[in-house]
């Protein structure tokens, strides 16, 4: 979690952003990112410690397993077998 925000932060400082990922991170079936099930884990992780609450009853969570970074962020995805724009990912299939 924290590539998404990443991106903005370097698309908001004219920084190219670059990811490394493994080809088998990828669904060549999906379109875009948006069709990706986001697994959301248990809001203890974020609110507990041990036993002891970090937080107010009745405060409520979004805990993500992960976030889905927008092809339009990202300069070029890094995988091993080179380098690519987001769009041009199926050239490495």
């Amino acid at each position: 979690i924290g590539t998404y925000s990443l991106a903005i932060a370097a698309q908001a400082h004219k920084i190219p952003f670059f990811v490394a990922a493994p080809l088998s991170t990828v669904d060549f079936k999906l379109a875009t990112g948006r069709e990706i099930p986001i697994e959301e884990r248990h809001p203890s992780e974020i609110y507990q410690v041990g036993e002891t609450r970090l937080c107010p009853e009745g405060v409520e969570f979004y805990n993500p397993a992960f976030d889905v970074t927008p092809a339009e962020l990202i300069t070029a995805i890094i995988t091993e077998k080179g380098a690519v724009a987001p769009g041009k990912l199926i050239r490495l299939k």
